[in-house]
């Protein structure tokens, strides 16, 4: 049996406001709604279900997980998702690829990449 990843679990201090960010972000759904532990359904693309858990103390410091996604379009994307409330962190790049850091309403930072063949 091999291992696989189900779930990736964020924690926030309000559960229902990055579970708002993080379905308009993914163009998902709740699949499950426990108040301060909420479950969303995976994506259509197969991608693991997102788990927002509330904690009484907030992480300090830089997550140590993030998530890299990958666009056709990463500006269009970047201004969307600060349109629905992150804010851009950096923009980065290597050869062959280009990715902006961003950060959720809570400061839990993620990377939205492009290849440079689609820029």
């Amino acid at each position: 049996m091999s291992l696989t990843i189900d779930m990736i679990t964020l924690d926030t201090g309000d559960a229902r406001k990055l579970a708002g960010f993080w379905t308009a972000a993914l163009r998902t759904t709740v699949q499950n709604d426990w108040g301060d532990f909420i479950v969303l359904a995976p994506t259509s693309d197969g991608g693991p279900a997102i788990g927002i858990q509330q904690v009484p103390d907030a992480t300090p410091g830089k997550n140590r997980v993030h998530f890299d996604t990958h666009v056709a379009d990463r500006e269009a994307e970047v201004a969307r998702l600060v349109a629905l409330g992150a804010t851009e962190v950096g923009v980065h790049s290597m050869p062959g690829l280009v990715w902006s850091v961003l950060a959720d309403p809570d400061g839990n930072q993620f990377c939205i990449a492009q290849s440079e063949e689609e820029l």
